[in-house]
């Protein structure tokens, strides 16, 4: 469960909020809402390098997926277990013998 506190406690738990934002960002409310986040500058880091990552994730993910529907609509494709390992073989020879 993610850290908040209202804006007062800024004041009365200085301590105890930077303690946790050594760890995990820590969500500032204002009359109820959301309204800032707090964290250290290590937080900050590995959260937009895990950002990072996973955009790039997403984006190698949807390259696969356009270029196998591709190949399904030019007709790349195996029918069968059999022809799929029949054809890993076949490369993985041609591999060896180059």
């Amino acid at each position: 469960m993610p850290a908040i506190y209202p804006s007062v406690a800024l004041k009365n738990r200085q301590r105890e909020i930077k303690a946790i934002a050594d760890h995990e960002p820590v969500y500032i409310t204002e009359n109820g809402a959301g309204k800032y986040v707090f964290l250290s500058e290590e937080v900050l880091e590995r959260t937009i390098s895990e950002a990072v990552e996973q955009a790039l994730y997403e984006a190698r993910v949807t390259q696969a997926l356009e270029e196998s529907r591709e190949d399904f609509h030019e007709g790349r494709y195996y029918s069968s277990r059999e022809e799929l390992m029949a054809a890993v073989a076949r490369k993985r020879s041609n591999h060896a013998t180059a």
